[in-house]
Formats: structure tokens, sequence, C-alpha cells
């Protein structure tokens, strides 16, 4: 769909996410700002990793907003005997005993990737580079991955066993991690009603692929005055311990800050949120807002931290 000008395609971005959010949240009861992360994840080309013990409505959520959208949807299970051929596809002879290639669950434009944890890093690795490159190479053959291509998965805090943790630099390919916390009394009053009763919601689907496309294109050209990007970047600046711009929380809670990644994805998550929010331009309470998703997984704390039950979450607000 062509818009004359980008305030009206704007406003046609605020109005396809009321109404996605709507749809969503017929399905998924009390996680509004969760819903609201992922549409901002998916609008700015990003991935997201969900964290949250088991029941919370993970799967159902990622299930749900591929519903809300007319894209092609995969779910890929991880166990620890997944393959990367698998994920990727392979080669296989034919009748006439030449090689064709048999695409795997990662051609697809939403993967949910279910409990990612759950196998060994050569597989996660596989996952993580198409990510990145959107593409995949089997037997020296590249093959490109349809657009628009997000990856959102799930991990389960709680199990350690026989899980494999996504090491820090592949945990920096997601936008967001966000946590899923236990429903509110009303909440959870309204799912046990609708999870145990002949009630059933079909959700509607409000965009198409190419109308995504341009909405991600959108995002890239709103404006964003300068002292919003500095406040970003400063952000990112006090997370680094042991430099001239190191907040004292920093020097004395953390290992390790984030890197320039984790300012790009502040910038690109400000303008959606604020797209969301009516606005045209963001401001800094906009970087505010998506600040401790796309950090939380970027820091890295020190031994102090853990012995004084000191959480990433703390010294954000603290950064904040």
């Amino acid at each position: 769909m062509k818009y004359t000008s980008d305030v009206e395609a704007a406003n046609a971005l605020q109005a396809s996410y009321k109404k996605l959010s709507a749809e969503i949240s017929k399905v998924v009861i009390g996680q509004d700002e969760v819903i609201r992360l992922l549409l901002t994840a998916i609008f700015s080309q990003g991935h997201c990793l969900l964290v949250g013990v088991p029941g919370l409505a993970k799967t159902l959520l990622i299930q749900t907003i591929a519903a809300s959208l007319d894209l092609h949807f995969n779910r890929i299970q991880f166990t620890p005997d997944l393959m990367p051929s698998d994920i990727l596809g392979s080669e296989t002879l034919d009748q006439e005993r030449n090689f064709k290639f048999i695409r795997g669950a990662i051609f697809a434009n939403i993967i949910l990737a279910d409990e990612i944890n759950r196998t060994p890093p050569k597989t996660q690795s596989a996952l993580l580079e198409a990510m990145q490159e959107y593409s995949v190479t089997i037997s020296g053959q590249k093959y490109g991955l349809d657009r628009p291509f997000f990856v959102l998965a799930t991990q389960n805090p709680i199990e350690q066993e026989g899980t494999y943790p996504l090491p820090e630099a592949q945990l920096d390919r997601f936008m967001f991690n966000v946590k899923l916390d236990y429903p509110s009394y009303k909440s959870e009053v309204e799912i046990v009603k609708n999870t145990t009763s002949s009630y059933h919601y079909d959700v509607q689907k409000v965009l198409t692929g190419n109308e995504i496309r341009e909405f991600q294109a959108l995002v890239r050209k709103v404006p964003v005055p300068d002292n919003v990007v500095e406040y970003a970047v400063k952000m990112v600046h006090k997370t680094r311990p042991n430099t001239a711009t190191a907040a004292p929380e920093a020097n004395q809670y953390l290992e390790w800050g984030a890197g320039p990644r984790a300012s790009q994805y502040l910038v690109l998550g400000a303008k959606c949120n604020a797209l969301f929010s009516g606005k045209y331009s963001p401001d800094i309470e906009d970087v505010q807002a998506v600040a401790s998703p796309i950090l939380r997984h970027r820091i890295v704390r020190n031994f102090k931290a853990e012995a004084e039950n000191i959480t990433v979450d703390d010294i954000i607000k603290k950064l904040l």
C-alpha cells in the first residue's frame, strides 16, 4: 500500500499497531507491555528472546502474533539431538540421481525457536547465522531467506540440567530480551475462565508482508534529534566499567558493558515506540521505554553483584 506522505504512513502504522495489539490481547491476556515490545522488534527488523517460567503462554503469544500477520510461520522445537540440517535443510539424491536441496524449517517469515537453550551450540549457531545474514549456505550454495524474517525464541530460566546457555556474543544478536512475569490476579481469573470453557477466538490477519516491509522502511526514515541519539549513546557508555564515562554502578557491579549494537537498537526502538505513541520523532522517554530489554542481555555482572544479589534490572534502573 502506497501512502501520499510519511505522516500518513506513520498514522497508518499507529492504527495497525492498535489493531494488532487488540487482536493479540483477545487471546493472550495481561501481557500488553510484552506484546508492545514484540511488535516493536518486528517493525524495527529485530529478533526477540522471551524468557519466562513454563505456563506463561510464551509459545501461544508468538503463535498468535504469527496468526495476526499474513506471513509464513514455522515452529522449531529445540532438543539436544537437533542437527543444523534439521533447521537449514539438506541436499538429497532424487530419482534421477541428481542432488536436490530440501528446504528446512528456517525458510519462513516468522520462526518460533522454542526452548533455544535446549540444543547444542552447533545447532544454535546455524540459526543465529541465519538471523544475522538472512541467508544460509549449504554445500557452498547460498540461499536467501524470505523477507520479512523474524526469529522469536523462548527460553526457560529454571531448568539448567541438559541445557546449553547462549554465549554473550550470540545473545547480542537479539534486539530484545523480554522477561515474562506471572499475570495479575485479575488477568489470571480471566485466563482461567477462557481456557476452561468452550471460548474460542479466531485471530484476524491485520498486515501482509509487503505492508510490514513498508513500515520497517518508515521506521528507518524517522528523524531523531541529536540530543536523543547522544542520550542513547551515553547510556550505553555508562555500562562500560573502568572507562572515563562509566557510571559508579558499572564500576562497582559490572564485568562487561554493552557494545555499539545496543546504541543502534536503542535509537531504532525509540523510533518505533514513538510511532506507536502517535509521535513523529522520538524523545528521551522513548529511549527509556526500550532500554531495559535492550541492555538486559548485553551487560555482565561481576562477582560482587552476584554476592550482593544485585540483578541486571536493578543496575539498569540506576543507570536510567
